[in-house]
């Protein structure tokens, strides 16, 4: 009889651990699907980082290119002005000669195009 009580008593052990095995599995299991879920979204973190890099480095290269084109419309604005200053001179001398008025200047020129 104590052989019987004491299988019985180990019967009813195995059997809480057999169920203590199986929660942890299922818990285990649990675990693993939810860092599955997180290193996805992590991923989908990193992809969403990397397109914005991308578009950074886009619109670095866009506002380098900006910034050159910029620079050379200034520099031609400086040479045509540089061009334009001393034939504006010597035009408006020679209408003088001929008794006619001089050109308007260029500022006065926008003025007139922002009133119109």
């Amino acid at each position: 009889r104590n052989k019987t009580l004491q299988m019985e008593k180990i019967k009813a052990r195995l059997k809480a651990e057999f169920e203590a095995l199986e929660s942890e599995e299922r818990h285990l299991k649990e675990y693993k699907q939810e860092m599955d879920l997180l290193l996805q979204e992590k991923m989908a973190h990193v992809e969403e980082l990397r397109l914005i890099h991308a578009d950074i480095n886009v619109m670095e290269n866009t506002i380098k290119q900006s910034e050159n084109d910029l620079n050379k419309l200034l520099e031609s604005t400086r040479r045509l002005h540089d061009e334009y200053k001393p034939l504006k001179e010597h035009v408006d001398a020679l209408r003088m000669t001929l008794g006619l008025q001089r050109l308007p200047d260029l500022c006065e020129e926008e003025e007139k195009l922002s009133l119109e």
